[in-house]
């Protein structure tokens, strides 16, 4: 699931990092494709690929597997049986707390693929002369600047997307599954419900924390260049200068 997630959305994501960090550059969607298409070729939108398909194979598998076991903190502490089938709204709890499981394998692997997509970007505004153009040397470049903990700038912004993030995630995936059932097993559903209902837990989850994933990839990003402020010195930076 998480593989393809990341080869149909990997262009998108680019052009989003992209125009998070950089919103002076690009006029739109279509403006930052024709122009990374120029500047740096088809394969500019393949950007962080590899480490793409890292923290969404170990985010998926972490939050998929935590999100069963949450399941069954959420029965303790509502105190119903282990078979009883919890509500919408308690599976939605179930999956924000599973989500900051997930959170401690997805930063690290999130930082390097959003520094190699706006690299071109941080080259062209200045901020650094020299760009790393692979996953090992980005890699090197964390470990030689801010050692190990380095990969972790940004958690707290991570944190405050995947958290609320995946209660609206789980929370509309559950309300659409219950809504094509209507009244029979949610089990029973076929591939196209689940489909649409995947889809409209996505759109849940990016309505309510987009904002602070634009945050969030300022942080991990532009923290190559030196210090950058956390969250919300750099919440009231982008509130300050672009409204």
């Amino acid at each position: 699931g998480g593989t393809a997630c990341v080869v149909t959305g990997q262009p998108f994501d680019t052009a989003k990092v992209k125009m998070q960090t950089f919103p002076n550059m690009y006029k739109g969607l279509v403006d930052c494709f024709v122009k990374t298409y120029k500047q740096v070729g088809f394969r500019g939108f393949y950007k962080g690929t590899s480490p793409a398909l890292v923290a969404n194979i170990a985010e998926n598998s972490v939050l998929f597997m935590c999100y069963g076991f949450c399941q069954q903190i959420v029965r303790r502490i509502v105190g119903v049986d282990r078979k009883t089938k919890l509500s919408d709204l308690q599976n939605a709890a179930a999956g924000s707390f599973a989500s900051a499981f997930a959170t401690l394998v997805l930063c690290p692997t999130e930082l390097v693929k959003c520094r190699l997509q706006a690299m071109h970007e941080m080259q062209l505004s200045g901020k650094i002369i020299q760009g790393h153009n692979t996953v090992w040397s980005v890699v090197k470049g964390v470990i030689q600047k801010d050692g190990p903990l380095g990969f972790y700038r940004g958690l707290s912004s991570t944190l405050l997307r995947e958290v609320p993030g995946y209660f609206f995630f789980f929370g509309g995936y559950e309300l659409s599954r219950t809504f094509f059932a209507s009244g029979r097993s949610k089990d029973e559903l076929g591939p196209i419900p689940l489909l649409l209902s995947g889809g409209f837990g996505g759109s849940c989850l990016w309505i309510a924390v987009y904002p602070v994933d634009c945050v969030k990839s300022r942080i991990q990003v532009l923290s190559m260049a030196g210090k950058q402020a956390g969250f919300m010195g750099t919440f009231v930076t982008v509130v300050k200068t672009e409204g």
